[in-house]
């Protein structure tokens, strides 16, 4: 699979940004060497905006969907205040046992709660407001996923959804994924409840912020 945006500038991006910490950038290496789609960690940048994004609003409800290693969870834990949690779903025991052991190495790691299976039974169960959702997991389930947790949002809150230019593939959809993620894209394009801007960012993310 080629890289999302040229290596050149996606090193430029991250020498640019602020440090990496050095667990994520450990994971990060574990995650490349003994996973057979390495290319599903959210990585540095990414991490570094979902972290922002959370601290900025003042999150303490998290729910990820799509957890893989870990690295997005400890992202967003970073930036929540004690007392924070994170709900992160998952089907996969493999990768999540390689997050657990690094989230159970971080000073951020007791605020992440993982629900091992399909998400969308598990976000049934939460009943609170929820202020910062993050989805990026199996892309036919987007838009059942969007419709599952925006009313769950409270005002202000936001949905950020990776992968959404799909390396391009949404231009001129072929398979069921590609048509998945172009179908996403146009809900969220025309959702009242929201108002959205869809960022150049890796393989595309989508920010949301409920009305």
């Amino acid at each position: 699979m080629p890289p999302f945006i040229p290596e050149p500038i996606d090193e430029y991006a991250k020498s640019h940004s602020s440090p990496e910490d050095a667990l994520l950038a450990e994971l990060t290496r574990e995650t490349w060497a003994s996973t057979k789609l390495p290319q599903m960690q959210t990585g540095h940048v990414e991490g570094s905006l979902l972290r922002l994004l959370v601290q900025s609003i003042g999150a303490r409800l998290v729910v990820e969907i799509g957890t893989f290693t870990g690295y997005s969870s400890l992202s967003m834990a970073a930036g929540l205040p004690e007392g924070g949690k994170i709900v992160t779903c998952d089907v996969d025991p493999e990768a999540t046992a390689i997050a657990k052991r690094y989230w159970s190495r971080s000073t951020h790691g007791h605020k992440i709660e993982l629900r091992l299976g399909p998400a969308l039974e598990t976000v049934k169960m939460i009943v609170d407001p929820v202020d910062f959702v993050f989805i990026d997991a199996d892309k036919e389930n987007y838009v059942p996923y969007w419709e599952a947790m925006v009313p769950k949002v409270r005002q202000g809150g936001f949905i950020v959804v990776d992968n959404v230019l799909w390396q391009g593939r949404v231009l001129n959809p072929e398979d069921k994924s590609d048509r998945a993620i172009d179908a996403l894209n146009k809900v969220v394009r025309h959702d009242a409840r929201v108002e959205a801007v869809l960022l150049t960012v890796r393989d595309g993310v989508t920010v949301a912020r409920k009305r």
